[in-house]
């Protein structure tokens, strides 16, 4: 049996070491956090971010997409199956009870089941996914090809951009923060997390990359109506 999660429905893609601040004003998941800043031991303070398939699908108070579906309209075909935790790293409790938080993905894992047991908010059946080894050699290379394509990319799209004031040196943490950052759709983001490896994930991604600069430099230096040149639009 694997362990049980508790998660939240979100229409975004969490990767392992990026941020992702919420605010948490729904009762369920207000007792959610409550729960979580109780709790005692080394574990660490974490629930799981699955993705929903459809973004519309998401319940805000504000339409945005920053807060969990109604767990009872959530069905697993709804979800992705790959999810990253999200860690507690800060908690701001309002006076009204709902909370600011501020979290940092941690790890991933695989939904198996929702659970049937009553819960006050939603949870699952997870297994985790394998830690992602050391880069290899291949990674290594990789990962500089990536990082050029990247800025080429962010040089075309906002050219004021500070993603890149600070690189990571380290592969896997290069790849994470590409697949996060990438106006890329939904589906692109959660193959990416879903990936095997690091390897896997950066060949993706400069493929990816690659399309999207060929797109942005068409857009500028073609004038043809943007409608034939659409595609889907990720709503992260």
């Amino acid at each position: 049996m694997g362990a049980i999660l508790p998660v939240f429905p979100l229409g975004t893609v969490l990767f392992p070491g990026l941020v992702l601040p919420l605010h948490i004003f729904e009762e369920r998941y207000r007792s959610l956090v409550r729960d979580l800043v109780a709790g005692t031991g080394d574990d660490p303070h974490e629930f799981g971010v699955v993705t929903l398939r459809h973004g519309s699908e998401v319940l805000t108070e504000t339409g945005d997409d920053d807060e969990a579906a109604e767990p009872d309209a959530v069905t697993p075909d709804q979800l992705f199956e790959v999810g990253c935790t999200a860690e507690l790293r800060q908690v701001t409790e309002l006076p009204d009870g709902r909370f600011d938080i501020v979290t940092v993905g941690r790890r991933r894992f695989r939904v198996l089941a929702l659970d049937p047991e009553p819960h006050p908010y939603l949870t699952a059946e997870v297994e985790w996914l394998p830690d992602e080894e050391a880069a290899d050699a291949t990674a290594e290379l990789l990962a500089p090809r990536v990082l050029a394509a990247f800025r080429t990319y962010l040089d075309l799209l906002r050219p004021d951009s500070e993603v890149l004031d600070q690189v990571p040196d380290d592969p896997t943490v290069l790849s994470h923060l590409v697949a996060a950052t990438a106006q890329l759709t939904v589906q692109e983001r959660q193959d990416l997390l879903a990936a095997p490896d690091t390897i896997t994930r950066l060949r993706a991604e400069l493929r990816l990359l690659n399309r999207e600069a060929g797109l942005l430099a068409r857009v500028r230096a073609v004038p043809v109506p943007l409608s034939d040149l659409a595609r889907p639009n990720s709503p992260n």
